[in-house]
């Protein structure tokens, strides 16, 4: 197995000035870790919602880092600072509008208000790029899917698709941790 290189962006006004913990890099390092089987290089940023930082920062994990996976967590609600997803597209080759759906779908199991959120998935250069929420159990929700009471799928997550975008863009393969989530890869 490929070691993969995955960039990693906690984006909140608060936590960036240290007001609060940031809890989102965390809860991403701590689900990646039980998910990916792959040796893992984290290339982490705390920044405040600002449009053209997080573009940069976004533009730097991607041109110069060569990160296949970038993940970001928060700004992706409809409040005024919210612009995580506002930068995300305009840094995309692609949207992969799916992603995002699937994110509001397995958030709606959970929460009505999952309908407001805005995140996205994109593809830059050979990069995939997904915006998650804010929340620890949100974002974990998110990338594993719903499952029963006997950890059968409900809802798929979206991480079951993500090592086969990255893999058909020209990224490593990634291999996962069945138990967490089941990806959906072409044989070899």
């Amino acid at each position: 197995m490929k070691k993969i290189k995955i960039g990693l962006i906690s984006i909140s006004d608060r936590a960036s000035k240290g007001i609060y913990e940031d809890k989102g890099l965390p809860a991403l390092k701590g689900w990646l870790n039980l998910a990916v089987l792959n040796d893992k290089e984290y290339i982490e940023h705390l920044i405040p919602d600002e449009q053209d930082l997080i573009e940069k920062t976004l533009i730097e994990l991607v041109d110069k880092e060569k990160c296949p996976l970038v993940l970001t967590t928060g700004g992706t609600g409809p409040y005024i600072r919210d612009v995580t997803p506002d930068a995300t597209l305009a840094v995309a080759d692609k949207v992969m509008p799916g992603f995002g759906e699937q994110m509001r779908q397995v958030s709606l199991y959970y929460v009505p208000t999952a309908i407001l959120s805005r995140q996205v998935g994109v593809i830059r250069k050979k990069s995939l790029i997904l915006n998650l929420p804010g929340r620890p159990n949100a974002i974990k929700e998110t990338l594993e899917g719903v499952k029963d009471e006997n950890g059968n799928v409900k809802i798929h997550g979206v991480f079951a698709s993500v090592p086969m975008c990255i893999e058909v863009i020209g990224g490593p393969r990634i291999e996962t941790n069945e138990k967490i989530v089941k990806a959906f890869l072409p044989k070899i």
